[in-house]
């Protein structure tokens, strides 16, 4: 028998390895290099959070894959407060180190593979294809479930609101989506890092009972602390929804030593419990975003969606790396939209999570003024 060949055979290319000439480019301006081709907060970690961590700095025990009652009830507390959730406990929520690790190994943790189907949406976040791989499974990115014909997947992702578009799927579909996977069998996970990062709308869980018609069963959404607090560097994140379904994440989270350290998870009790850093940090966002989106359309572009996110979506009708060299050519960097899948190739992703200094400096080189 011939060996397996290495795992990273099975996995697309990384795609930001492509904007190496272009960043270098962009630090060549005379000004310094603008980045927005990525997500990450710039601002600082609340107060409230850092106190919580330092409290907690004494932590010589091992913490227990389950996480502390205490963290549990916080994102309980959190969905129910912020976003109408209502029936959860304690058995339908798991802490987890990040929500991008949990993503890339939640096929193989459910026990997906060969043979088996996993569906993404079609520009999407590329990690939901990367967890597919990893399992050995076959995916297909879609928007469209009737395409997929008399075949079932045994796993389908949501990311309402949407990375990299911004886009909002309204409660009417989300229930539409559920009530289709009830009926197959199939695993609904939703992704809803951004559902407190919305502008123009306001976003609805897929656990709401509106949504699910008061029962969890087959259905879990992601969480994710990185954007909403600013606790990126943390690795705060959880997934909630069917007990049944956390119940199998957990029993292999256990074998692997998967768990969330304890100053951390004290972190986390402290942002989930305190909303006025939110309503701080979204009033800064909000700011950021109105000059950038200005400045786009003064520019010549067009701006779809971007509705919620800490993105927009944004296109002249040309191919997306046109526009990256553009962009690089005035000192800025943005994502291509082609990472996010063939549908993305007349877009690009502007970010504004630079700081107030680098997206005025942006705006100023967009508008000419710079």
């Amino acid at each position: 028998m011939q060996p397996a060949g290495p795992v990273s055979s099975r996995l697309p290319d990384f795609p930001w390895d492509k904007l190496t000439e272009h960043a270098a480019r962009a630090r060549a301006h005379p000004g310094g290099i603008v980045d927005l081709s990525i997500g990450t907060p710039v601002d600082p970690t609340p107060n409230v959070v850092q106190q919580a961590l330092r409290e907690a700095a004494d932590s010589p025990g091992y913490p227990t894959t389950i996480g502390l009652e205490a963290t549990r009830q916080a994102a309980i507390d959190w969905l129910r407060r912020r976003f109408g959730v209502t029936g959860l406990g304690l058995g339908g929520v798991l802490p987890v180190i990040g929500s991008k690790e949990l993503i890339g190994s939640l096929a193989v943790h459910l026990g997906i593979g060969s043979g088996d189907l996993v569906v993404y949406p079609e520009l999407a976040y590329p990690t939901y294809e990367v967890g597919a791989a990893l399992a050995g499974a076959r995916s297909v990115a879609t928007d469209s479930l009737t395409a997929l014909g008399p075949e079932v997947p045994r796993l389908l992702w949501l990311n309402s609101p949407s990375n990299p578009t911004g886009r909002v799927l309204p409660p009417e579909h989300l229930r539409k989506v559920v009530d289709w996977c009830r009926e197959r069998g199939t695993i609904l996970v939703s992704d809803e890092c951004y559902l407190e990062c919305a502008w123009d709308t306001r976003p609805t869980s897929v656990l709401h009972p509106d949504v699910t018609g008061g029962s969890h069963e087959g259905v879990l959404a992601v969480h994710s602390l990185s954007k909403r607090s600013n606790l990126a560097g943390y690795r705060c994140a959880f997934v909630a929804g069917d007990p049944a379904l956390v119940g199998e994440l957990l029993a292999v989270r256990k074998n692997l030593g998967l768990q969330m350290p304890m100053p951390q998870q004290r972190a986390m009790i402290a942002a989930l419990d305190d909303d006025a850093h939110v309503v701080e940090q979204h009033a800064t966002y909000a700011a950021r975003r109105a000059k950038l989106k200005e400045a786009l359309l003064l520019a010549g572009f067009r701006v779809d969606h971007s509705e919620a996110s800490l993105y927009l979506w944004a296109t002249r009708g040309e191919d997306c790396w046109e526009t990256v060299s553009w962009f690089a050519e005035r000192g800025i960097l943005v994502a291509p939209g082609e990472f996010y899948g063939p549908a993305g190739r007349q877009h690009v992703r502007v970010a504004f999570t630079a700081t107030d200094e680098h997206v005025d400096a942006g705006v100023a080189r967009l508008t000419g003024r710079s």
